[in-house]
């Protein structure tokens, strides 16, 4: 058990950088800390940490063994959790990866709520447009976008998001609205991409799925980007609905080519498969999906 909780030590000084940090939250002092994670590099025969007068540098050894014993204790906690009683309440940190603007927009809201019901829970939220890599990177969940085709995921559906087209009302003043495809070719379009590789638009005209090559002035890989440039009238764009719906409710922003509308995306919650989770994750996810169905408690 001893090693258990100098395990769980090292997993903190690698995610906070601070002896003294860890110390208050462990209940320990500074020193105590120190020793517990040299017997820990003894026993293992490495060296783990390399402290200097201002930070704690993590070696190439503490970088390898970082995901595998978060994984062992993950596991412990799981057993635990399973073994205990079921009025014992979750704790722990939970590490939740997901993209900046659908973080800030449909995550961030519903945290209040969960907070009040598992007040020993904490989230860590972390941000990214691209996958991460959640054994590597030492994600609990992640949100994901699209079909799940990696074997080595565990999905659960979250929810659904519609893909429009849309414009500020400022801009459409200036421009007129595009009543078919071709007429995108006159308006200035604000494009997702990745480096100078641009992500086509998708339509569907009755059962036909159509792919339309947008071009603009603006480029970018960042979801907050385009919300604000559509917002601030530079084009149009094709967004997630959840990125603009308030201000299209609030008729700010205008919908075009409702009747190309593309099929919904679905939207996972995926967790590394094959693992049992800890109940801290557990009520997570299981929050979570209650919540986006609308269906979470007070």
């Amino acid at each position: 058990m001893d090693r258990l909780d100098a395990m769980r030590l090292f997993v903190r000084l690698v995610e906070c950088g601070s002896f003294s940090a860890v110390g208050r939250e462990a209940g320990i002092g500074q020193p105590a800390v120190s020793k517990r994670i040299a017997a820990l590099e003894r026993h293992l025969g490495t060296q783990l940490l390399m402290r200097t007068s201002r930070q704690v540098v993590v070696t190439e050894a503490g970088k390898s063994l970082y995901a595998p014993i978060k994984r062992l204790l993950d596991d412990a906690d799981a057993l635990e959790s399973s073994a205990a009683a079921r009025h014992v309440a979750p704790r722990g940190i939970v590490r939740l990866s997901t993209a900046p603007a659908h973080g800030r927009l449909c995550i961030t809201p519903l945290l209040p709520a969960f907070f009040r019901r598992y007040p020993d829970v904490q989230i860590a939220l972390s941000v990214s447009e691209r996958p991460v890599d959640l054994i590597g990177e030492g994600i609990d969940i992640a949100v994901r976008h699209g079909s799940l085709r990696d074997a080595t995921l565990a999905a659960r559906p979250l929810t659904s998001a519609d893909f429009v087209l849309v414009a500020s009302h400022g801009y459409l003043a200036g421009r007129g609205a595009p009543v078919s495809l071709d007429e995108l070719d006159a308006h200035d379009c604000i494009v997702f991409a990745r480096g100078q590789e641009r992500r086509p638009w998708a339509f569907r005209k009755g059962a036909e799925r159509l792919s339309y090559m947008p071009h603009g002035s603006l480029l970018t890989g960042d979801a907050e980007q385009i919300r604000a440039a559509v917002l601030c009238g530079l084009g149009i764009s094709q967004v997630p609905r959840w990125l603009l719906d308030k201000e299209i409710a609030a008729g700010e922003v205008q919908v075009l080519l409702p009747a190309m509308q593309p099929d919904p995306v679905p939207v996972s919650l995926v967790v590394a498969a094959g693992r049992r989770a800890p109940a801290r994750v557990r009520v997570c996810i299981d929050y979570l999906v209650a919540a986006f169905a609308g269906t979470a408690p007070p």
